[in-house]
């Protein structure tokens, strides 16, 4: 992975090659946003315990007392990462579904695309995992979320008021259970089994199908 960090006009320019399947952007950043970027390189190519705060400082092209501002230690990181990836799950999400769409074909979509993210992703997902489950911060898994559930609370609302699907279930609670369902799945086959395609569509196949009836949508 390549990393060059320039400042032009207080906007900041980040070419870098990595995190899987990723293309190069141009992006004004923050020092905050810097700062994640800069440990999602460090931590992918040295590992998180390998990597020290002072190595992300270097990274960054900032002062330790700046990194201290934001974050109070090297594994904080965590949430703001897994920020970042639910940012990038969400505006997939939003670019395959439409209102025109109905609730069936809106959670095809929304399963294809958290498939897809897991597997473009995979690497870092496994890092954000691996870094939440060693520290205090697992608990603001449900924050990082929240946009997540709630376009799909509003999805399953508005099924509910057209009459798709069963009036007696709650859509923020359904929807914490459907990210919760879909993502095992997908890990189960991108982050552990390394599955070929053939299995990855019998995943997927079988996780809409009990999805479906859970929900019982009718078609």
């Amino acid at each position: 992975m390549k990393y060059r960090i320039m400042r032009k006009s207080c906007r900041y320019k980040i070419n870098w090659v990595g995190l899987r399947k990723l293309k190069e952007r141009v992006l004004p950043l923050d020092k905050k946003e810097i700062i994640v970027q800069s440990a999602i390189h460090l931590f992918q190519h040295k590992g998180i315990e390998q990597t020290t705060v002072s190595d992300i400082v270097k990274q960054s092209h900032i002062a330790q007392g700046t990194f201290y501002l934001y974050f109070p230690s090297k594994l904080s990181l965590m949430p703001a990462i897994a920020e970042e990836m639910v940012k990038v799950l969400v505006k997939r999400m939003r670019e395959k579904i439409s209102e025109s769409m109905t609730i069936d074909e809106q959670m095809e979509n929304i399963i294809e695309s958290i498939f897809s993210i897991n597997e473009e992703y995979s690497e870092v997902l496994a890092m954000i995992y691996s870094g939440l489950a060693s520290t205090e911060h697992l608990k603001e898994w449900e924050t990082v979320y929240a946009p997540c559930y709630e376009l799909i609370s509003n999805l399953l609302e508005e099924a509910i008021g057209m009459g798709t699907i069963q009036s007696s279930i709650q859509p923020h609670r359904t929807a914490k259970l459907i990210i919760g369902l879909v993502e095992s799945a997908a890990e189960q086959v991108y982050l552990y089994n390394h599955s070929d395609e053939k299995e990855i569509e019998n995943q997927k196949e079988a996780v809409t199908q009990f999805l479906f009836d859970s929900l019982h949508i009718k078609k």
